[in-house]
This record gives C-alpha cells, sequence and structure tokens, in this order.
C-alpha cells in the first residue's frame, strides 16, 4: 500500500520507512530538516532509503505544503514529525514547538480528513504524564506535563481525538517511553553516555541517577507503531514502553560492562521539565496491537554501542 512517514530522515522514521520498504510498501517521507540537529545526520538516516525505487521524500514543513496532495491514495499516516527536547521547549523556543509539534499536526489531521480512508498513527511521548503519583503509568493516568514539549504532544493527542470524534478520522496515539538505538539523536542520553565512553570524555548527568525510565529499543517501537495501523481502536491512545524500570545509575553500570570502560561521571542539576519516574502499563498495546517488548535493555546497548563506534 501507499503510505506517508512524516518526519522520515528522524531516528525513529527513518528506522520505520526502512521496514515499510523491506515489506514492498511505496513510501512517501517527509521531512522539514529543522535545524535542531545536523542536517547531514538526517542525510545519512535515509541512506538506505534512498536506494528503494518505492521510496520518494518530500522536503518542507507540514504546515506550509499542499498536503491533500502529499496524502492522495495513502491508506496510512505515520506520524512522527515533530520539534524534539524536553529542555529546550521553554522561553522563546516553546514557538517552534507549538508550529511544528501543534499547527502542522492540525494541518496534517485536516488534510487527512479531506483525503478520506486514511488512518493515521500520531506518535506522542510519555511527557504527557509529567510526575505521576503512582507507576506503572496506565493511559487513563492524568497528565500533567511538566515541560512545554510535553504540553505540546498532548494538545496534538487532543487534536486526533477531536477529529476522530467530529469527522470520523481513524487516529491512533502511541506514548513512545524513552526510545534508543542506533540512529539515536546526538543529544539523547544513551548517545551521549556511549559516546563519552568511546572518546574518554566525561558524562554529565543531571540529577542524582536515581530517578528511573522506561527504555524502549526502536525496533520495537516501529513494531508497536506499524501495528497500530492495523489494529489499533480509533481514538485510542496507547502505551509502548521496553517493560523495566531502571535507575540512571544502573544503566551507567551496564554501560561501562557493554563497553568495558570505566565512566567519568559530573553530576548536574536537574533540568526543568525532566521528569522524575517513568515505567508503562502497555496491557492496553498487548491486547489490541499484539504488542511485546522483544529487546531487553542489555541487548540494545550492545546494538547501539557497536553502532556508535563506528561513527565519527
Amino acid at each position: 500500500m501507499k503510505v506517508v512517514v512524516t518526519g522520515a530522515a528522524g531516528f525513529i522514521g527513518s528506522h520505520l520507512s526502512e521496514s515499510l520498504l523491506a515489506d514492498g510498501h511505496e513510501v512517501t517521507g517527509i521531512d522539514a530538516f529543522t535545524d535542531y540537529y545536523e542536517r547531514p545526520v538526517k542525510e545519512r538516516n535515509l541512506q538506505a532509503c534512498r536506494d528503494h525505487q518505492r521510496f520518494r521524500l518530500v522536503e518542507g514543513r507540514l504546515q506550509d505544503m499542499d498536503l491533500r496532495k502529499v496524502l492522495d491514495g495513502a491508506q496510512r499516516v505515520f506520524h512522527l514529525a515533530a520539534q524534539a527536547g524536553v529542555r529546550a521547549s521553554w522561553g522563546r523556543e516553546f514557538a517552534h514547538y507549538t508550529e511544528h509539534n501543534v499547527l502542522a499536526t492540525q494541518r496534517l489531521l485536516e488534510a487527512a480528513r479531506l483525503s478520506g480512508g486514511t488512518r493515521v498513527v500520531y506518535a506522542s511521548s510519555s511527557s504527557v504524564y509529567g510526575d505521576a503519583a503512582s507507576l506503572p503509568l496506565g493511559e487513563d493516568a492524568a497528565c500533567h506535563p511538566v515541560s512545554p514539549y510535553g504540553v505540546t504532544k498532548l494538545a496534538a493527542e487532543h487534536l486526533g481525538r477531536l477529529y476522530e470524534r467530529n469527522f470520523g478520522l481513524p487516529v491512533v496515539s502511541l506514548r513512545y517511553f524513552t526510545v534508543y538505538g542506533p540512529r539515536q539523536r546526538a543529544d539523547m542520553a544513551f548517545h551521549r553516555f556511549l559516546k563519552a565512553a568511546r572518546d574518554g570524555a566525561e558524562i554529565h548527568l543531571y540529577g542524582d541517577g536515581t530517578q528511573t525510565r522506561d527504555f524502549t529499543f526502536v525496533s520495537d517501537i516501529v513494531a508497536a507503531t506499524r501495528a497500530a495501523a492495523d489494529s489499533g481502536r480509533p481514538g485510542g491512545v496507547y502505551n509502548v514502553g521496553g517493560g523495566e524500570r531502571v535507575a540512571l545509575n544502573d544503566v551507567l553500570d551496564r554501560i561501562e560492562h557493554v563497553t568495558g570502560r570505566r565512566l567519568t561521571v559530573v553530576r548536574e542539576e536537574v533540568q526543568k521539565g525532566d521528569m522524575r519516574d517513568t515505567f508503562a502499563d502497555t496491557s492496553a498495546a498487548r491486547r489490541d496491537l499484539g504488542f511485546r517488548s522483544t529487546v531487553p535493555l542489555g541487548e540494545g546497548l550492545e546494538r547501539e554501542w557497536q553502532w556508535i563506534r563506528g561513527q565519527a
């Protein structure tokens, strides 16, 4: 079938696009190549996709292009394009987040509504929850984001629900929990930690390291995202997590084991917008999407480490 992937040159978007192409689908990738990180990195992400005759890249911002033309004939739209970064979303930078995460999503949903017959999968984030009173987090937990980034991701979720309820547009939202793996952005923790281990540099850790995360390998994210397009409940929201709650101090120990190198850790103050703990209840995704996390943290770290070692 014909599918559209927004944010196709990104970390997750490029993996998703490759998976779809491998199964014979025709993929139109959209990417604005924003300057949040370097264009050459995104170009490398797309290298395998560009070798496929069934892949077409449309460059530009969703809020500027004729999306009805781009979506024409598409049966699936995977909306991964977003302005990333929790810590960068404060102050003047918030305008970028409203533009790329809220307005762009509304324009895409409107185009999908007018195109008819298109299922939309929206990549949301565990950041919508904020600091929850209890774990694991179920989809019915109260959402109180602690960062402007989280606010915009939640707003886009609400837009998806509105379009489903008012126009019958089949939109499914997935709340990703701390995705990692090869091609991870350079500003993300595992990339920074593994690169520092490779180069013998210091690791800067925000907080005391007892904060916990539910880390999810990128191939598991891709599997859940594809399944949501086929069997996700329209208007539904699903958590996608790795199934293990791990403290960052424990992550550092595991990185030392994987790399065989001692780490030099510099402790920094907790950053505004960082959640204290995350851990996903994925029972809804198991029931409706057949989701199972298949890559344990140790194996995933080894895969990312091998990738980092091959990077400049």
